[in-house]
């Protein structure tokens, strides 16, 4: 299949649909992020939770922590950027940020977000992992969110170190709770459900272009034309800058796009429709792409749990 063109087969639509206008793209708040030196982890008390509800199109502008993250929606997705990808959160899964990583956290739609603060010792990575298992946990990761996970991010406390101090019996409870968060987290299985994203600045703004609606144009060369560049430029920065062909991002995007219509509790015969495939073609592209069932991947459905 040519990288140039996104082919009718590859998109699961007709030949013959016609370019639209693109979405009107509705105006973000800004807001920073929430007093994560109240959150400090440390040794006595390695994860601390913090809540925060957040309405749709809010950004949480750049920031970093000096300590591990994991972001959970317990309502609502959410997306999460940083330098080299974006990731698309809804309620079934959590997302893994390492120390010292940059990242903005925008609202899909509107989310109660915790925010699980990890402490990480020096040199080290991963939720208490043995040293030789903790490459892959040096970069952001998204996790499915087990309900027993889910039932023990809710139960930890989020009151800030400016308030009473905990009493001994909460604290007891909160190291207990921490020790069987560390344990889901390790055991939760990875889902592939990031978007690499490119330095260069023409393929950045053409990605940006595609997250923002990946339905508006059919070919890549509909979408070069609004970066300055040649197809076959733009065809070989992906292959240069993401390793891979505009065909093959592109679905990602459509799978990403699809888990944040899933989070909104979107039928799936609509969330096929709403990105441009019939139902069958649907299914077949997600068990092509992530090797799962749609309801398993969108997180409508449970599935096997991963060791």
């Amino acid at each position: 299949m040519p990288s140039t063109a996104l082919s009718a087969h590859a998109a699961g639509t007709r030949p013959d649909r016609p370019p639209r206008a693109p979405r009107t793209q509705r105006a973000l708040s800004y807001v920073d992020s929430l007093t994560p030196h109240l959150f400090v982890p440390g040794p006595a008390r390695p994860v601390r939770a913090k809540m925060r509800h957040l309405s749709a199109d809010t950004q949480v502008l750049p920031h970093s922590h000096p300590w591990a993250q994991v972001a959970v929606s317990t309502t609502g997705a959410i997306r999460l950027t940083v330098a080299q990808g974006t990731y698309i959160v809804p309620p079934s899964r959590a997302l893994w940020i390492p120390p010292g990583v940059e990242h903005t956290v925008t609202m899909v739609e509107s989310a109660d977000l915790r925010t699980l603060y990890l402490h990480q010792p020096r040199g080290r990575c991963g939720p208490g992992v043995p040293r030789a298992e903790e490459a892959p946990w040096r970069q952001c990761r998204v996790l499915e969110v087990s309900d027993l996970l889910r039932a023990l991010v809710r139960e930890m406390p989020c009151e800030p170190d400016d308030a009473p101090p905990p009493s001994e019996a909460a604290l007891r409870r909160e190291r207990l709770l921490s020790a069987l968060v560390l344990d889901e987290l390790r055991r939760a299985p990875v889902v592939r459900l990031g978007v690499d994203l490119p330095r260069d600045k023409r393929l950045r703004h053409l990605c940006e272009a595609v997250l923002a609606d990946p339905t508006r144009h059919a070919t890549l060369a509909d979408w070069a034309r609004d970066t300055g560049a040649s197809p076959r430029t733009v065809a070989r920065l992906f292959r240069t800058e993401l390793r891979t062909t505009f065909t093959q991002w592109r679905q990602q995007v459509v799978l990403a796009k699809a888990v944040a219509l899933a989070a909104s509790r979107q039928p799936m015969g609509q969330i096929a429709a709403e990105l441009g495939y019939g139902p069958s073609a649907f299914s077949a592209m997600v068990r092509r792409t992530v090797g799962m069932a749609p309801g398993r991947f969108l997180g409508t459905q449970a599935g096997p749990r991963g060791g």
